[in-house]
């Protein structure tokens, strides 16, 4: 039996989707962070279970020929990346084969593999960020929580996001320790800034500064306003988010608006999408807009058929799709989203689009008690993938074909399993990277009616 601290030989043979190499030795997998299939070490075992073991790296013997070099100096302690030290061409690799075997193994179906779509940036793709504040020795740190905890990682040059966030944090940070003002501490509930969230539009160059508070009001917001505009003029949105819960949901339902727009603006497959705080917009664009041409190529649109487009957000999706139907019909539980996704509607000229502010599996049970009979339902889920009503109603509802996009391929071939019951079977799958350098990777799968 291995122990703590003991240092061995290990090979790494594999990557688990989490993004740890996985040695054996002596018939026990050792999970190592930061490794590489390839990689020859020495590892320093630190925690030992019945089965399995955690070790972490203490020197590379023979590093793989897939092996970087690390060029961030927080990548160890931030736990944002989980493949800074691979190269792209085997990331791409890992994650595509993680999407077909979480298929295969969870959702058992055998799908045709196909190449992974691979993100057209590594860098600078995200345009969304939201930044934990805590006080840390006096002074006030601004970054990202530490794997498995709630310590903050001072970061506020994140090589995922785009340079204009670096400034902006740079000048809030100033502005907190100048001011004195108070930062909320989780374990007291005291305190008022909580987090900084930003949101960037890349074909408008608009950006929405939002500040999220134990509070109604902060000390000197319009000097702060006059400073964040001073360093970066291209801010056209900052908003004060309440949030006085003692939860760690990030931002709360109550925004004020400081300066400018309530929202901001993008352009996403050729639709103008106007973004409010709490409104789902997916963080790479670029990489987004492959998404949503594979999903409607999935979808085989003619221009007659009726969309039904479940988890809708700000109405991205359907609304890119919007000109290839007769009818679309959006489902989205948040208020503020809904109206974003009615406002893109009109914005966009589009008339056959209809919105609804429900839950999903009441919308689509609702929908189907209507008599509603879509030809293609399009259901973009959280993480968690969908509840079996909403996957029962999908199926009341009849369509010929469903469009399954997901950001966990293993809750997504969990719910290809459940089709299978109600008669729909998974015909193709294709993996799309819109998050370079993490351990995340989003699907699209269309299921046919049997």
């Amino acid at each position: 039996m291995l122990q703590k601290n003991q240092i061995i030989p290990l090979t790494i043979t594999d990557i688990t989707h989490e993004g740890q190499g996985v040695g054996h030795h002596e018939g026990i997998a050792v999970f190592v962070p930061m490794t590489a299939v390839g990689d020859q070490l020495k590892v320093r075992v630190v925690k030992v279970l019945k089965n399995y073991c955690f070790g972490k790296v203490e020197e590379i013997l023979s590093p793989s020929p897939n092996r970087v070099e690390n060029d961030c100096p927080v990548y160890r302690r931030c736990g944002g990346c989980s493949f800074r030290h691979l190269s792209y061409e085997e990331e791409q690799r890992f994650k595509n084969n993680w999407v077909f075997e979480n298929f295969r193994r969870i959702g058992g179906v055998d799908l045709p593999q196909v190449p992974l779509l691979p993100s057209p940036k590594e860098e600078g793709y995200r345009n969304k960020a939201q930044f934990p504040v805590q006080k840390k020795d006096g002074k006030v740190a601004i970054g990202f929580y530490a794997p498995r905890s709630h310590e903050v990682i001072p970061c506020v040059d994140c090589r995922l996001q785009p340079p204009s966030f670096a400034r902006i944090l740079t000048e809030i940070q100033g502005f907190l320790e100048r001011e004195n003002i108070s930062i909320y501490d989780e374990t007291t509930g005291k305190g008022l800034v909580r987090h900084i969230y930003l949101r960037y539009g890349e074909v408008t160059g608009e950006i929405m500064v939002c500040l999220v508070i134990n509070g109604k009001s902060l000390p000197k917001e319009g000097h702060l306003v006059k400073r964040l505009l001073k360093v970066e003029p291209a801010i056209t949105s900052v908003i004060l988010n309440t949030n006085t819960k003692n939860t760690n949901v990030i931002l709360g339902k109550g925004c004020r608006t400081l300066y400018g727009k309530d929202h901001i603006t993008d352009v996403l497959c050729g639709v103008k999408v106007d973004i409010s705080p709490l409104a789902f917009y997916q963080v790479n664009r670029s990489s987004a807009e492959n998404l949503y041409r594979k999903a409607a190529e999935f979808a085989a649109l003619t221009g007659e058929e009726t969309l039904v487009d479940l988890y809708c957000g700000a109405g991205t999706i359907g609304l890119s799709m919007a000109g290839q139907v007769k009818e679309l019909i959006g489902v989205e539980i948040i208020p503020e989203a809904v109206e974003n996704a009615r406002s893109n509607a009109r914005k966009n000229g589009v008339k056959n689009a209809r919105f609804l502010c429900a839950d999903a599996s009441q919308a689509a049970t609702a929908l189907a008690d209507e008599g509603i009979r879509p030809d293609v339902v399009v259901v973009d889920p959280p993480r968690k993938g969908c509840d079996l009503p909403v996957l029962e109603a999908i199926a009341r509802m009849a369509p010929s074909r469903v469009v399954y996009i997901s950001c966990n391929s293993a809750t997504a071939a969990r719910d290809c399993a459940e089709f299978a019951k109600l008669g729909y079977r998974a015909v193709k799958a294709q993996a799309v990277d819109l998050f370079p350098r993490t351990c995340h990777v989003e699907t699209v799968v269309l299921l046919s009616r049997e």
